[in-house]
């Protein structure tokens, strides 16, 4: 997210103590103080509808009122908080309630690891398991892909920006093209290409990781049959395939997984953000088990074993994903933002908009330099918290929390468009 530093009183202390490498507090520079549901209030008791959702680690909105009891008498009654890997009963529940209610009925059999607590955390443990079970050091990336901050995730991670933040060469990694990345030509046949041919220069590889939906990169949203594709040829070659559903699962895409739509079955996939249910860090990685091959504490990390994260967790699981309902829910919301984006491209056609994404993880990408980000402050100081993606600031991302109701998103859109008449005024 491209970000502007603004002068004001209530962020000195931030510009004066924190880091030069702050980002969301320079694009919206205000003191947030409150928030629920779809919304935010400010310390002048502003109120902001959220279109960002923590950069979707709040599926669920912020402060769900019965995740927020459990977690308070949870502490009331002296719970355990931090127990590493040892067995608690927030733990236990949560393995058996993920296990009935999402991968039972899906017919997934994974194995259930809990890493370090944050999305590149599963990442780096699903390259170093594929390495450790093919006795392979490469793996296969695709174009505009972000999969994390460190050094095994960026290596895999498309954005030159956050690749050279890594001050030190990234190895034993293979980019090829995202589905659509060059218009009217075949990226499996290039891939395919790539892996037969002896003189390619890329040697087969341990793994191939990618996301459904682009989200850092621009929302560019893969095709059903695109995956399905690229699961065949892991097959056909013996190569892991890892999903990488940090942003895109729990949900975003309108079914739990969002490669569910594909009818594909990962080798291994990687789940952090909202699978902490009401903003808690916490992360898993599911592994079939015949690779499951770790020694014990062979990766490790001591804060895998939150069990604030996993009752919050536990409590979405079952308020949310027993039945369809939700998912029903989640495609009428996603088609009023189709709609409406389509819309504001036919309402302002010099933007040269292109809508992109599905489920609530859509955005416009605008071709004009800066335009995006423009947009997006216009939008904050009217009271709309909107990010931008893309390897150049050029998608208005949209991510509100899935909860958000029809009111919140055609009041959000209002927003949005008086903020681009605004600009395309100007």
């Amino acid at each position: 997210m491209t970000t502007t530093v603004v002068k004001n009183n209530r962020m000195q202390t931030f510009e004066e103590l924190e880091s030069a490498v702050r980002s969301y507090s320079r694009g919206w520079p205000t003191v947030f103080e409150k928030a629920k549901g779809y919304k935010l209030w400010d310390i002048e008791g502003k109120e902001y509808i959220d279109f960002f959702a923590g950069a979707g680690a709040l599926n669920y909105g912020h402060n769900h009122d019965i995740m927020q009891e459990r977690l308070i008498d949870y502490l009331q009654n002296d719970g355990i908080v931090h127990s590493l890997d040892m067995g608690t009963t927030p733990r236990k529940d949560f393995l058996e309630v993920f296990h009935n209610i999402i991968l039972k009925p899906r017919n997934f059999d994974y194995k259930i690891m809990f890493p370090g607590p944050t999305g590149t955390n599963t990442v780096e443990s699903a390259l170093k398991i594929a390495r450790k079970v093919t006795g392979r050091d490469t793996v296969i990336s695709f174009t505009n892909a972000f999969h994390g901050m460190t050094i095994g995730s960026l290596s895999v991670t498309g954005n030159s920006f956050k690749r050279q933040g890594a001050g030190i060469p990234l190895h034993h990694s293979v980019s090829m093209p995202f589905d659509n990345y060059i218009d009217n030509q075949d990226s499996i046949a290039y891939l395919e290409r790539f892996l037969e041919d002896s003189g390619s220069g890329v040697s087969l590889p341990a793994a191939i990781i990618l996301e459904t939906v682009q989200g850092e990169g621009g929302i560019n949203a893969a095709s059903m049959e695109w995956l399905q594709k690229i699961e065949a040829i892991c097959k056909q070659w013996d190569i892991l395939l890892i999903v990488d559903d940090v942003q895109a699962g729990c949900g975003r895409t309108g079914t739990f997984f969002s490669f569910e739509p594909a009818g594909i079955y990962p080798d291994i996939v990687c789940l952090s953000k909202s699978i902490g249910g009401i903003g808690l860090p916490m992360a898993i990685t599911l592994i079939k088990p015949e690779f499951d091959q770790w020694g014990p504490g062979e990766h490790n990390g001591t804060f895998r074993g939150n069990n604030l994260a996993f009752i919050a967790a536990t409590e979405a699981l079952r308020h949310y994903w027993k039945d369809e309902r939700f998912t029903e829910d989640i495609s009428r919301r996603s088609e009023q933002v189709k709609n409406r984006s389509e819309l504001i491209i036919e309402k302002f056609p010099s933007l040269n908009g292109e809508a992109r994404g599905r489920g609530l993880m859509q955005g416009i990408a605008l071709p004009q330099n800066g335009l995006a980000n423009q947009i997006c402050q216009a939008a904050f100081q009217r009271g709309l918290i909107v990010e931008t993606s893309g390897p150049d600031d050029e998608v208005v991302k949209f991510l509100p929390p899935l909860i958000i109701d029809k009111q919140g998103i055609d009041e959000g859109f209002d927003i949005l468009e008086a903020s681009i008449k605004q600009i395309v005024k100007k």
